[in-house]
């Protein structure tokens, strides 16, 4: 069971390393900077997106405490 693990993650590695790899190289830079790059990167979107959930939640719940649904034509 742990050989298959193994050569799953070589499989993987060997695939993932050598986009960066090709971009680096396309790019004329060293593929541990482009792979950095990639890490920073997928942080920072993490990051932003739950920010515009929360922004988004908020501006929701404001909505809902100004503009409330009036049950009948009195109410106003």
């Amino acid at each position: 069971m742990l050989t298959m693990v193994y050569r799953i993650r070589h499989y993987l590695e060997k695939r993932g390393y050598y986009v960066c790899s090709r971009l680096a190289e396309r790019l004329g830079m060293r593929a541990k900077n482009v792979r950095l790059f990639f890490i920073y990167v997928s942080f920072a979107t993490l990051g932003v997106g739950f920010a515009v959930y929360l922004t988004l939640a908020f501006w929701l719940r404001l909505k809902d405490l100004i503009y409330t649904k009036r049950t009948s034509v009195f109410d106003l």
